[in-house]
């Protein structure tokens, strides 16, 4: 059997993100290549941030599931450059994030008020209304805010744009 590159990127889209169960890791776009070399594999990844703690896990679960479907040479190559940025995230990954109860990013990492998400509109992803407030700059993990609907009256976290 020949083995391409669209292979791997099919199969990687069964590795989910411990944090985020939803997405996969194809879906946030931290998997930044895939390189075959004879009997090898390497897949290089990019943490949504640097010191992530999900990452350690993420790369126990590429190469366990490579591994599992008979890649015996699997090797997880972590780069911090360029740094993760949310523009990377999937439109299918978006829509998860919305359907799961999670805002998705809205704009643009290079959209520098984007910073300040208390300023944006955030569409509430209950309701979707765009009558909401951020209550805590921090949700429930370091890359989501927490707000409030007050139309629906739901919390939901929302995913911050960088």
């Amino acid at each position: 059997m020949v083995v391409t590159k669209e292979h791997i990127w099919s199969l990687l889209e069964e590795v989910c993100d411990p944090e985020i169960p939803v997405l996969t890791i194809v879906d946030l776009g931290i998997v930044r290549d895939v390189k075959i070399n004879d009997d090898a594999l390497e897949v290089v990844i990019t943490p949504t941030y640097s010191g992530c703690p999900a990452m350690n896990m993420i790369e126990v679960n590429i190469k366990a599931l490579l591994q599992e479907k008979g890649f015996e040479k699997v090797t997880v190559t972590t780069v911090l450059s360029p740094a993760w940025t949310t523009d990377w995230l999937s439109d299918a990954g978006r829509e998860k994030l919305r359907a799961y109860g999670i805002a998705p990013p809205q704009g643009s990492s290079e959209d520098k008020t984007a910073l300040f998400q208390d300023e944006k509109e955030v569409p509430c992803p209950q309701c979707n209304s765009i009558n909401t407030k951020m209550t805590s700059q921090f949700g429930s993990t370091a890359c989501k805010s927490l707000y409030k609907c007050k139309d629906c009256l739901e919390p939901f976290d929302y995913f911050k744009c960088h």
